[in-house]
């Protein structure tokens, strides 16, 4: 493996030792994510969007409470682990790297880039990627299947709201270039990020969790399948990725 360079190595320590079992740890591994990265690696603007998504949701629950709380916090950690799995795998060029993350990673330092399109392209390969296989692997844990109407969907659509604020606030402070310069208007990156909903995002993610569920028995088509949301996701990762 060739050498890394001193701040690719510090995070490879941080990811490669990361073994969060509450929110807690999920929210200090991503702490020092940021506190490593420059302002100039495009990795850093998705993981402070994911680390304020993260922060939110732990400090402001629903008012009324979560149907299972202790299933969705289960989810949060296992899917956080998947974005860390996914950075050890690029630094330490394991060829099994989900293409869709590939996206992500390999444009990190090009510069004529909005901060919101590198926070987005990893949302977009966090979840349309990883959060199916999240939810099955949660699922697996618990014993119980991913099913609409159930509890433990209940709570995972109840977050769309808080989520899509989120997002709405993040495309504000963030558009702005790699480097923080001013954008100049652009209808065409306007209409793109307009186009990506975290909600619709999260709702085909579930989908695909009950089509892997139920796929189970059948590997080789469970495993084609997965090749192919990969294939589409990274598709969707180089479109927000695009020079503005």
């Amino acid at each position: 493996m060739p050498s890394l360079n001193p701040t690719d190595t510090q995070l490879l320590q941080i990811v490669s030792s990361a073994d969060p079992t509450t929110i807690a740890d999920v929210i200090a591994v991503m702490q020092n994510i940021d506190q490593l990265l420059p302002s100039n690696d495009g990795l850093k603007w998705f993981n402070k969007l994911y680390l304020m998504v993260t922060q939110q949701i732990d400090s402001a629950p629903l008012s009324d409470g979560w149907e299972d709380a202790a299933w969705l916090t289960r989810l949060d950690v296992v899917f956080a682990g998947l974005y860390f799995a996914a950075i050890t795998d690029w630094l330490k060029q394991n060829p099994d790297l989900a293409s869709s993350w590939e996206a992500l990673f390999e444009a990190r330092n090009r510069t004529g880039i909005d901060r919101i399109q590198f926070a987005l392209a990893g949302m977009n390969a966090h979840i349309n990627h990883d959060l199916p296989q999240a939810v099955v692997d949660t699922c697996q844990e618990t014993s119980i299947p991913p099913q609409h109407g159930t509890n433990q969907y209940n709570d995972f659509t109840a977050l769309n709201t808080t989520l899509d604020s989120m997002i709405e606030s993040a495309k504000k402070l963030l558009r702005v270039r790699l480097l923080g310069d001013e954008l100049p208007p652009v209808s065409a990156l306007d209409d793109t990020l307009a186009a990506w909903s975290v909600a619709a995002a999260r709702e085909a993610a579930w989908n695909n969790a009950e089509l892997i569920w139920h796929l189970s028995d059948a590997p080789l088509i469970s495993s084609a399948f997965l090749g192919t949301l990969d294939g589409l996701t990274a598709v969707a990762s180089k479109a927000l990725l695009v020079p503005v």
